[in-house]
């Protein structure tokens, strides 16, 4: 063999093994995450972090909570997602699925304990607190609403949205902070039934995933929704939104995450995972407007962007061990009494 035939020969060896030798580092440079769009609590900013700080790209994902436990259920047999994302409502619903694997991540124990599973199935890494995001260009010449019970006035007719209970954690936490805002229990749901019965003459919108686009747009006026996004759209967006935490109470209600069993990619993970409870990581969410599960890392700035503490005052934190054990019945009878 000639000799500039020898080096083409091992020159495409050496450019082989470079490739094969690659290969795992390409793969190992992904994961999946469930349930994190990026207009949601900012994920968008969080997955750009995890690309540069950890060197792992994770594409956004639009499933709600409800969407992300049944994608988990149906693929067991070959998981594809390594983390998700879950409204508090969830926690316990994705653990009993079998579907997550226990992973403590550093920072763990400094959680409360009425924040994460004993076995580490899931963990919070921030809250948010329930109320009205509300586009005030686009009611008008209409009263920003005060309360849960003005949403039932003809005036704000089509023009306050939920999202839908059946499906969206958000949707469900809905119904029950109104149940128990206006004297029901989590036993006791017939408050919110009747309430949502009454908005139902009232022309909701119903969508089934995260809105947040169509109410800066003012195609949705008035959304039944968290604190950070209308914070979002207020400081960040910059449109003529605010945020209304309604007279009767509210609820205060923890985000968490958990490392799904048998991820293709649980090594990266358990980073993700590890990450998002970092000093870096909370101060971003609490720059998102949620609060961090670790308080000192929301900053002086972050903080004086929420509403008074005096009015934070009718949030309540939620029972999620109550709430969890209400979630079926609350789909079954919004499904089947609401019209």
């Amino acid at each position: 063999m000639s000799v500039p035939g020898f080096k083409r020969i091992a020159l495409a060896a050496l450019t082989f093994a470079a490739l094969a030798g690659a290969a795992p580092a390409h793969a190992q440079s992904k994961a999946i995450c469930y349930n994190c769009p990026p207009e949601w609590a900012d994920w968008g900013s969080q997955l750009k972090a995890i690309g540069s700080r950890l060197n792992i790209q994770v594409p956004p994902d639009n499933k709600n909570s409800g969407q992300s436990i049944a994608a988990l259920i149906a693929e067991k047999a070959s998981p594809v997602a390594d983390v998700v994302y879950l409204g508090g409502i969830a926690a316990d619903p994705a653990r009993d699925a079998d579907v997550l694997t226990p992973y403590k991540p550093a920072g763990w124990e400094r959680i409360p304990a009425d924040l994460k599973d004993p076995q580490g199935h899931w963990f919070t890494i921030h809250s948010g607190t329930l109320g009205l995001f509300v586009n005030t260009a686009a009611l008008g010449n209409k009263p920003v609403p005060r309360t849960w019970a003005d949403l039932l006035k003809p005036e704000y007719k089509g023009m306050v949205g939920y999202l839908d209970p059946t499906s969206a954690a958000v949707g469900q936490i809905g119904v029950m902070a109104i149940n128990l805002a206006l004297g029901g229990s989590y036993d006791n749901l017939d408050p919110a039934i009747g309430f949502f019965n009454k908005l139902a003459g009232n022309q909701p919108i119903v969508p089934k995933q995260t809105s947040y686009a169509r109410v800066i747009s003012g195609e949705i006026p008035i959304l039944i929704d968290y604190d950070f996004n209308a914070y979002r759209g207020q400081y960040t967006d910059k449109a003529p939104v605010r945020f209304v935490i309604p007279q009767e109470g509210t609820v205060v209600v923890p985000y968490v995450m958990g490392l799904v069993k048998g991820g293709p990619n649980a090594g990266n993970g358990r980073k993700i995972l590890d990450f998002v409870l970092s000093p870096e990581s909370q101060a971003m969410w609490g720059n998102a407007y949620l609060r961090p599960v670790f308080a000192e890392h929301l900053s002086a700035e972050a903080k004086s962007r929420f509403l008074p503490e005096s009015e934070y005052a009718r949030a309540k934190p939620i029972d999620l061990k109550r709430l969890a054990a209400a979630q079926p019945k609350i789909v079954e009878r919004y499904r089947n009494e609401v019209r």
